[in-house]
């Protein structure tokens, strides 16, 4: 039976990936070189946690590529003081870098399954000291909080305003949008004043993609004559 060097495929896929795709953000880097990714994955996929690859979660939902997930935090540019929304918990493991980057974590998970194993993983590492997961539909979700950053783990086919309206004056929120197989990435800055306009937002492109849609997110189908 072959024992898997984690420790030197993490340091691989820092080096071979994820710096190639120009993360170059040295907080982004020394958190990907050090959070132990393979302890998110399930077993069947464990190998397989440092590679280029989208690794299946259950529900439909994906773990991110590595280079995507890369890209994602050193574009939101957590600050230490940054509270965030997440919107998909997931594995826990893209909660557990957002926390690593920023003073506070607020994570909505749709399935209450995959929202308790990742609150197990958090806690086994003891990465969730400033972390907080909540079981919702963040399209039905309301709070009177405002974040600074907000990052969305799914596809959308439009960005709900809403997301935009949990944003603070100056705020950013990632997403990704459009119809596969082209979807873009994209940083909203909230430049209103009140940070709540959806048409006040300045919209950053950053890369293609193509993920999972957000339960409940996905373009509605057309009919075809």
């Amino acid at each position: 039976m072959t024992t898997i060097d984690y420790a030197r495929a993490r340091e691989t896929m820092v080096e071979q990936q994820v710096r190639p795709w120009d993360v170059l953000d040295a907080r982004v880097l020394e958190t990907l070189s050090t959070l132990p990714r393979e302890a998110f994955v399930s077993e069947p996929y464990r190998a397989l946690a440092y590679a280029d690859l989208q690794l299946p979660i259950g529900h439909g939902e994906v773990m991110l590529k590595p280079v995507v997930e890369g890209r994602t935090l050193q574009a939101l540019a957590l600050q230490p003081t940054d509270a965030v929304l997440e919107v998909g918990t997931g594995s826990g493991w893209f909660t557990a870098c957002l926390g690593r980057l920023a003073r506070e974590v607020v994570s909505l998970e749709l399935h209450a399954d995959l929202a308790e194993a990742a609150h197990a993983r958090l806690a086994a590492q003891g990465l969730d000291g400033n972390l907080r997961i909540e079981v919702a539909d963040a399209l039905r979700y309301d709070t009177a909080r405002r974040f600074d950053a907000i990052c969305v783990t799914g596809a959308v086919d439009a960005v709900p305003a809403r997301f935009l309206q949990w944003l603070r004056p100056g705020g950013r929120l990632f997403a990704v949008s459009g119809h596969a197989p082209a979807m873009v990435a994209q940083l909203l800055h909230s430049d209103a004043a009140n940070g709540s306009q959806a048409d006040a937002a300045r919209v950053e492109t950053l890369f293609e993609t193509d993920i999972p849609y957000l339960a409940g997110a996905a373009p509605v189908p057309q009919f075809q004559w």
